[in-house]
């Protein structure tokens, strides 16, 4: 494509136009999300605010491989998982665990969540426990919506915990130089506070959907969860590879391999083992979800490309001036309110150099810089402000539209905007007593 003849200001205020308008298209679901997206890209491309180049080899403004090909291992791997009946024994498990009180099957769901989510990033975590959650909730016949709702709330909080946990904490920490124990000190303990408070709220949102008591013993009459496994010779070799799996997840940084490495290592030696044929495990693969993310990539990106991201970022580092304070509100607020309108990896990756900027105008620096903890605080929860906001929520209602429960973009967003403004609040009152007033 030729260069364009349009001056960069044009530009920018067109890619805010295509942005805008495909975004508009995406939350008001006139159009399909995936055709509202590719079509976004298609203009921008026509404009020239988008190249090859830029789409798909730039790391700052094209798609995030990494991301794509660790969503696709992991979606093999969960596929090939769901023939074994596992995700039937523990939907059983769990169905008789709650006592038909689904206050009590939302609790446990956001507990299993909360413990995966800081072991595994957030997206693996997700791609294993919502099939189980529509599962339970299929069998019995009640609606998953909420149940998927805490669950995406849940994953995103929980990703506060490690430096593994969510992928805007990975690319944060290599600029900032934080380590796995700084997530440790820093920001599990504002994880546990909010998980907890997040418990409570959930009742309180859902207050109607979960006063409802269902007869479990009459739903599951005669039925016993280990009847669901089929192969147990099967299940035990699928779940030593995705003990492997999540075991290289762990020290993926130790070992020097990329997630999306492990898996694909992971969804290779789950088809050997299993012997399972590409039909099988490539029709459950999401490939709708696939196309969104990469769309959704190189619609930011080409906000990055033409400096408005940028240029948002920079008027915030001036308007600091000086004051950590106010550098540390701003920054948990904008990054939280950027982070809910566009996927947080691609947000993060152009805030970074901003963010560092600011840091280096401070006196602080590295783990003990309130910035920092503050752009990483408001980028993870930012996620829960909308159903594109990160990369968890957009899986889960690709799942589920796919299993025939379709989640209205505006049915997530009424309630994690409810969420993000509480979370934020509490983050804010977290950072001031620790970073300022208990110095």
């Amino acid at each position: 494509m030729e260069p364009t003849i349009l001056s960069p200001t044009v530009l920018a205020y067109l890619a805010v136009g295509v942005f805008a308008v495909s975004y508009g298209l995406i939350a008001t679901e006139k159009v399909h999300r995936v055709a509202a997206a590719l079509g976004g890209v298609g203009v921008m491309i026509l404009m020239g605010i988008v190249t090859a180049d830029s789409a798909f080899f730039d790391h700052t403004t094209g798609v995030d491989w990494n991301v794509l090909f660790l969503l696709f291992g992991m979606m093999v791997i969960v596929s090939i998982l769901r023939h074994t009946g596992l995700f039937e024994f523990i939907s059983l498990w769990a169905a008789r665990a709650s006592q038909g009180k689904p206050a009590k099957l939302m609790l446990l769901l956001v507990l299993v969540t909360a413990i995966f989510s800081p072991i595994l990033d957030n997206v693996t975590t997700v791609l294993l426990v919502t099939p189980v959650t529509l599962s339970v909730c299929q069998r019995l016949r009640i609606d998953p919506a909420p149940h998927l709702i805490a669950l995406i709330l849940a994953t995103n909080v929980a990703g506060l915990a490690t430096l593994i946990a969510d992928p805007p904490n990975i690319i944060i920490a290599s600029r900032a130089g934080l380590t796995f124990n700084d997530f440790l000190i820093h920001a599990l303990p504002l994880c546990v506070i909010l998980l907890v408070l997040l418990i409570g709220l959930l009742n309180i949102l859902f207050r109607k959907q979960l006063k409802e008591k269902i007869d479990v013993d009459e739903i599951l009459a005669g039925i016993h969860p280990a009847d669901a496994l089929k192969d147990k010779v099967l299940l035990a070799k699928c779940l030593t590879v995705l003990v492997l799996t999540l075991v290289a997840f762990g020290f993926h940084t130790s070992l020097g391999v990329d997630p999306s490495i492990v898996a694909l290592l992971g969804a290779g030696a789950m088809v050997i083992v299993s012997r399972t044929t590409p039909q099988e495990f490539l029709q459950e693969v999401e490939w709708m979800t696939l196309a969104f993310f990469m769309s959704l990539f190189v619609l930011v990106g080409g906000l990055v490309n033409v400096g408005v991201i940028g240029k948002l970022g920079q008027m915030a580092a001036n308007l600091m001036a000086g004051d950590e304070l106010l550098g540390a509100t701003g920054l948990l607020v904008f990054s939280a309110f950027a982070g809910a309108l566009v996927d947080n990896i691609p947000y993060t990756t152009a805030m970074t150099p901003v963010v560092q900027t600011m840091v280096a105008s401070t006196s602080a620096s590295g783990a003990d810089s309130p910035l920092w903890w503050s752009f990483v605080f408001g980028s993870d929860l930012g996620g829960n402000g909308t159903a594109v906001g990160a990369g968890a929520n957009v899986v889960v209602l690709g799942v589920a539209a796919k299993w025939g429960r379709p989640i209205s973009f505006w049915k997530f967003t009424k309630y994690g905007i409810v969420v993000t403004l509480f979370t934020l609040a509490v983050s804010w009152v977290y950072v001031y007593l620790r970073y300022f007033l208990f110095v």
